[in-house]
């Protein structure tokens, strides 16, 4: 995946690679020993069933390992085992 700045993703929408609206990253985790990404924190849509997602508060975690492609949007793919508790 190409490089691309934490600041052009800042409230960047998030959909799944069916075309559903997730939400909006709000934030991401970032392991600080090897820099490695670990999850997106997403400001979930509020028509969102978050039902299947890792939430934590009212966000909902989606491993970076689920992402496919940034460009306009983050396309995740929610089916994904790791997005899941």
């Amino acid at each position: 995946m190409a490089r691309i700045f934490a600041k052009n993703l800042s409230d960047k929408k998030v959909m799944g690679i069916d075309g559903s609206d997730i939400g909006t990253l709000y934030n991401m985790v970032v392991d600080l020993r090897t820099g490695a990404l670990i999850d997106l924190v997403i400001k979930p849509d509020m028509a969102l069933d978050t039902t299947g997602f890792r939430t934590e508060d009212k966000f909902v975690l989606v491993s970076f390992e689920a992402v496919r492609a940034v460009k306009d949007y983050i396309v995740v793919d929610v089916k994904t085992p790791t997005t899941t508790s």
